[in-house]
């Protein structure tokens, strides 16, 4: 019977076993699940079995960072009480300093690094599971390596941001991370913004317009329409938007003031797609800096 990635992915989210153990399972048990999850148990690689189906969207994002590198580490857990727990935030720290030690690029592969101490991750995981007797899923990661100026910052545990900066210096790195974890630019600059998002703006801008606009000269019209257009792609990009820091003036020429450009970012955020409520991040940001 042909082992499907979905066949795997299943199994995987069950057991929380690993994607190569997972494979092997399914092998052995010629696709079965079920079976596949009792055979893992046998094998000792799935103590945690019965947890594993369970929702984990708490958690926390762990960060490590040295020498220009940094990695973000998002690992979840079913309640925010164990989010807060000392085994868990140790082990989540751990598991951060391994990804940014071992090279890891992704969470597959941090699982499988060994840590400073000698267990790999998963082994870690695996205890840990059995400690606070709930789910806890290494679920990603983001690194960034050999930036020329790195910033790095993480909000109570909930949001982490890596950002690579071309000139500028540490403080404003800084600052263009918390501005990214409050706002979530979806774009680094609005002509990033790929050019089909651009053409359904203008079909809906076009929609929108009221008929005493209609009315008006083709030229008056397009001017409009590519003005709203402009504002929507400045929302949703990184350059367009006012600063949080200083509300006044621009990233793009908050950046440019410095003479500085992002090169790239990536932002984490506890939960994302598997998010059991909704918490206002941009006013937690905005309040730990002061600007609230």
């Amino acid at each position: 019977m042909e082992i499907t990635a979905a066949m795997v992915k299943e199994l995987r989210e069950r057991s929380g076993a690993g994607m190569m153990e997972c494979k092997k399972a399914l092998t052995h048990n010629a696709g079965d699940v079920d079976a596949a999850i009792e055979w893992l148990r046998k094998q000792g690689l799935a103590k945690a079995g019965k947890k594993a189906d369970r929702v984990a969207a708490e958690g926390r994002i762990a960060l490590a960072a040295a020498n220009r590198s940094g990695v973000l580490v998002e690992i979840n857990c079913e309640t925010d009480f164990v989010a807060k727990d000392e085994n868990f935030l140790k082990f989540t720290d751990e598991a951060a300093a391994t990804a940014l030690a071992s090279g890891a690029k992704d969470a597959d592969a941090l699982k499988a690094a060994k840590t400073s101490h000698g267990p790999t991750v998963e082994e870690g995981r695996q205890w840990l599971v059995a400690k606070v007797g709930e789910n806890v899923q290494v679920r990603r990661l983001a690194r960034m390596d050999a930036a020329p100026v790195l910033g790095a910052y993480v909000h109570g545990g909930r949001i982490g941001v890596l950002v690579a900066l071309e000139g500028g210096d540490a403080e404003l790195a800084r600052g263009i991370a918390m501005h990214i974890a409050a706002m979530n630019p979806q774009y680094t600059t609005p002509e990033d913004v790929p050019a089909a998002f651009s053409a359904k703006e203008r079909e809906i801008a076009l929609a929108q317009m009221s008929d005493k606009d209609k009315q008006k000269p083709a030229a008056i019209q397009d001017k409009m329409i590519t003005g709203k257009v402009r504002k929507t792609l400045n929302e949703i990009s990184l350059t367009g938007q006012p600063y949080v820091l200083d509300t006044g003036t621009s990233v793009g020429d908050a950046l440019k003031k410095a003479g500085a450009r992002v090169l790239s970012f990536h932002r984490l955020a506890v939960g994302e797609g598997i998010e059991k409520k909704a918490e206002d991040f941009h006013a937690e940001v905005m309040k730990q800096a002061g600007l609230a």
